[in-house]
């Protein structure tokens, strides 16, 4: 039975998120979001990086040391040799300054490259990595001893079978979209990932998800049983976010606001603009978000077939703070980001909203939730330029009903989807969790 004083103490969360190779990373943002609220409800919160530093645009609390270190995993996974050498006297590469500084010319996040080591991850205290599993093990289970555990995603499920032999409480994993990486590996190293993870996702006690969609596919893409995967609010922290809805800037701009690759589908946007800007010839295209080594093909090739665009579309790059993310957004009249992939978040939708710009999304993916509760855009055909044109043209051109969105989606965000909100219903189920747990200390 719990004591009084343990009642009151806080809740220890231990988060275990992932690095995204020096770039802003949407999961390791969330996760730092989310981290940041649990700690404003009074939770004890530590969020340990694995593989690299994470990169927010917000206060980072994530701490400074990083475990199975990017360039370690990398060369273990390449190279015989490397394995011989003790742990301790490769450690000094797993400094986030020495994982910085090669991220910026040789870490790569392309699935293409990285079937063996993903399974060499995934195979845990089996694998080539174990002496790295065991050392993140030892520093959760002995030095951090929190109350429950909690994976960024379920690439990562392969320490969970070595921490439950040192962990008693309860171990869960968000799942945030992997599968994109995982339908990105050669066939052969996707179908044993995946053979892998659904395996190991059994150890887990409960997932989370941010969508009813993503709940149903991941349930059937990883094997996992429906009723252990919770359905939490997606949340953003709306300090600095200071847009308001206002009438349009005359300027008809659309905007695109994610990583610049083709799932996200910028390419099927500047088509549809080409069809834009017919109808409305000072209409201008804006693009800003992370260009990865993988898609600077795809980008170049964008480039060059529209050329002819000129000054009407250009890429901002990656805002590098959070005030010239807001700014960006703010500059828009519409955002669009009408990705092939069926997106299981979304946080560039609530990022729009929260600054007064409207949105059109493709019907399909975590949208439709996202766009019936907050009522701040539209939803158009998935891979239908002439219907994404339609209606980024009516928008434009109709300012009540365009600012009729902006006015509803600006309330509905914040009424909906803080990062407050996200991190109670997460508390709720971590302390449910914690109360029913029955698994005995090995």
């Amino acid at each position: 039975m719990t004591s009084p004083s343990q009642e009151k103490r806080p809740l220890k969360i231990a988060l275990v998120t992932a690095g995204g190779a020096g770039m802003f990373c949407g999961s390791c943002m969330h996760d730092n979001t989310l981290a940041r609220a649990l700690m404003n409800l009074g939770a004890d919160v530590s969020l340990i990086p694995t593989y690299t530093p994470i990169r927010v645009d917000e206060e980072n609390v994530s701490s400074r040391k990083v475990f199975l270190g990017g360039i370690n995993v990398y060369l273990e996974s390449r190279w015989r040799l490397w394995r011989k050498i003790p742990h301790a006297l490769k450690r000094w590469m797993d400094s986030p300054r020495v994982i910085d500084f090669f991220t910026k010319f040789s870490v790569s996040n392309d699935a293409k490259t990285l079937g063996q080591l993903t399974l060499d991850v995934l195979e845990g205290e089996s694998g080539v990595e174990k002496n790295a599993v065991e050392e993140l093990v030892e520093f959760i289970a002995e030095k951090l001893q929190p109350d429950i555990v909690c994976f960024s995603n379920s690439m990562l499920v392969g320490i969970v079978r070595r921490l439950q032999q040192r962990f008693s409480g309860p171990v869960f994993c968000f799942l945030q979209g992997e599968d994109i990486f995982l339908e990105d590996l050669s066939e052969s190293y996707r179908r044993q990932a995946l053979e892998i993870i659904r395996r190991r996702a059994q150890d887990c006690d409960g997932f989370l998800v941010h969508s009813a969609y993503y709940k149903k596919f991941m349930s059937e893409y990883l094997q996992i049983p429906s009723e252990k995967i919770h359905q939490i609010p997606l949340g953003i922290d709306f300090a600095g976010h200071d847009g308001n809805p206002t009438e349009g800037n005359g300027q008809a701009t659309v905007g695109y606001f994610a990583r610049i690759c083709p799932e996200k589908g910028l390419h099927q946007l500047v088509e549809a603009f080409r069809l834009v800007k017919k109808k409305i010839p000072h209409a201008k295209l804006r693009a800003g978000g992370e260009l990865v080594k993988r898609d600077h093909r795809y980008f170049r090739k964008l480039q060059d077939e529209n050329r002819d665009l000129g000054d009407a579309f250009e890429y901002i790059g990656s805002p590098k703070t959070h005030r010239e993310k807001v700014e960006f957004l703010k500059s828009l009249d519409l955002l669009s980001v009408p990705t092939v992939y069926r997106e299981p978040k979304g946080i560039y939708v609530l990022e729009a909203l929260a600054n007064g710009t409207p949105v059109v999304q493709p019907n399909h993916g975590a949208f439709p939730e996202l766009l019936s509760r907050t009522a701040g855009g539209v939803l158009v055909e998935a891979e239908n330029t002439q219907q994404l044109a339609s209606a980024l043209c009516e928008l434009i051109g109709n300012h009540p009903q365009r600012f009729a969105l902006a006015t509803t989606g600006h309330a509905q965000v914040r009424e909906h989807y803080s990062a407050e909100k996200m991190a109670e219903v997460v508390l709720k189920i971590f302390g449910n969790a914690i109360s029913s747990s029955s698994r005995v200390e090995v």
